[in-house]
């Protein structure tokens, strides 16, 4: 794997901070990109050292590994700090002085952690500063807010980089318990055969936060829950849930599954959809006071192709819910159960779930119907539980921007999303956003408007879970 040299614009944002310039160490430690360097640059007109005292500053707040002196010292000596008013010919400068050092077949990976609006500008001026060839690009949500405006990002993204060139970064693919997925249901010969729509009820995949705005309120008043979620997370974790078996584990057949999907996705109906804005929302600083932004989204939708024709997804997110959780879980169809005594249990409890946690810590879960020990027929809900934490690989785990930046130096476009699939994406959103339906209220702190029982029903959405997740460490105090 050829160096690279990771061009950081926005580099004294808060997702470089948080995630971003941590990662990155933590790659360069881990001597999975060894030959990194970093030219770093933002709005700021900081001094080097004065970056560098915040580079260190947020990798010892937010770091999940041990990071010490000597480590920030080394990682120090791999930065090139190019302040704004530099503009492309200090990029360019920074970028030839890195390249110096790591060689002629050096890569480049330009990361645009900059606002939505500022994105085309940034990609503009690395064609000035003649930064296209031997690069890919790294780009943030959202990806255009309707189709025009989505074809007409790509055309001019295409009028300076290759597709093969753009990586449209979605954190949610690059978590293990996403990946899983896969492995899951291609890997297993227990749980392939039965993946599809005649032993599958129906699917949700339910990402509700409790997070607020975070003084996001004029990007978040021009997108919402919809644009901001749906579109650009939990629709590409359906596709991964829903592809077919691709031809190979590899980048382009793995996205030509996923467009599939997409292209097999029914419109999504006003009917299908229930809007919600938390009690506050206009209070908050920047927002309109008649604000009709949705705060939450929960929908149901449908893949119109052999596999799942019948089967509702539901999807649901929102902010400032009653927790926080990134759950998908497969409903399995009930047998007949005439055989069982009445009072038996079987059913009571619905049917069984596959149920996988895409947090964090990696988990998943398989609940079932079990007999109660002693005389009788009396059934329980069982279940069996993995976490990642439980195992001797726990300490591989890869945060989900340090896989990303990983696969996108390497050029794997697996868990990326094509201008393609995005652009259909928008297509099947239309009727939604030509007609939305009203915004009801919802308290903080609650699951969402009333209205999203309708919705789902005759079934119960999966969350508040009634059993909670098992901790290993507290079964054996």
């Amino acid at each position: 794997m050829p160096a690279t040299t990771v061009v950081l614009f926005g580099a004294t944002g808060d997702l470089a901070k948080r995630k971003l310039l941590p990662g990155m160490l933590h790659l360069h430690e881990s001597q999975l990109l060894e030959g990194l360097r970093v030219v770093a640059t933002s709005l700021d007109e900081l001094s080097r050292d004065e970056f560098l005292d915040l580079v260190f500053a947020s990798i010892r707040e937010h770091s999940s590994h041990d990071v010490t002196d000597d480590d920030l010292r080394e990682f120090a000596d791999r930065i090139h700090w190019v302040p704004g008013s530099a503009g492309p010919p200090g990029i360019r400068a920074a970028v030839d002085e890195s390249e110096a050092i790591l060689g002629p077949d050096a890569w480049r990976l330009h990361y645009l952690s900059v606002p939505p609006k500022a994105a085309l500008a940034v990609v503009h001026q690395l064609a000035e500063a003649g930064l296209v060839e031997r690069s890919r690009i790294i780009m943030e949500k959202p990806f255009g807010t309707d189709l025009a405006s989505a074809r007409a990002l790509n055309a001019e993204l295409h009028g300076v980089f290759d597709e093969e060139q753009i990586f449209r970064i979605d954190h949610f693919l690059g978590k293990e318990a996403a990946q899983n997925i896969l492995a899951f249901r291609f890997a297993n010969g227990l749980f392939e055969p039965i993946w599809h729509r005649n032993h599958i009820d129906h699917i949700q995949i339910d990402v509700p936060e409790t997070l607020g705005l975070a003084q996001r309120a004029d990007f978040y008043e021009s997108t919402g829950a919809y644009r901001d979620m749906v579109v650009t997370h939990l629709f590409q974790v359906l596709a991964f849930t829903a592809m077919e078996p691709p031809t190979a584990l590899e980048p382009a057949a793995i996205s030509e599954e996923k467009n599939k999907v997409f292209r097999s996705m029914s419109p999504i109906e006003p009917h299908d959809v229930v809007r919600g804005q938390y009690v506050g929302y206009r209070d908050e600083p920047g927002v309109r006071a008649e604000s009709q932004t949705e705060t939450f989204v929960a929908l149901k939708c449908f893949v119109d192709n052999w596999r799942w024709a019948g089967v509702p997804f539901y999807l649901r997110t929102g902010k400032r819910l009653a927790e926080g959780a990134r759950i998908i879980s497969i409903a399995f169809k009930e047998p007949p159960r005439s055989m069982f005594p009445a009072g038996s249990g079987v059913g009571d409890n619905g049917p069984d779930h596959l149920t996988f946690d895409l947090a964090d810590k990696a988990r998943m879960s398989l609940s079932f119907y079990g007999k109660r020990p002693g005389p009788g027929m009396k059934l329980d809900k069982l279940s069996m539980q993995f976490s990642m934490q439980e195992t001797h690989w726990a300490g591989a785990v890869l945060e989900a921007y340090e896989r990303l930046i990983y696969d996108a130096a390497r050029g794997d476009r697996t868990l990326f999303t094509s201008a393609e699939g995005i652009e259909r994406l928008w297509e099947i959103s239309q009727p939604l956003l030509d007609n939305p339906p009203i915004v009801r209220p919802y308290d903080v702190g609650t699951w969402g408007p009333n209205q999203i029982h309708q919705l789902v029903a005759p079934f119960t959405w999966r969350l508040p879970f009634e059993r909670r997740w098992r901790d290993p460490n507290a079964m054996g105090a």
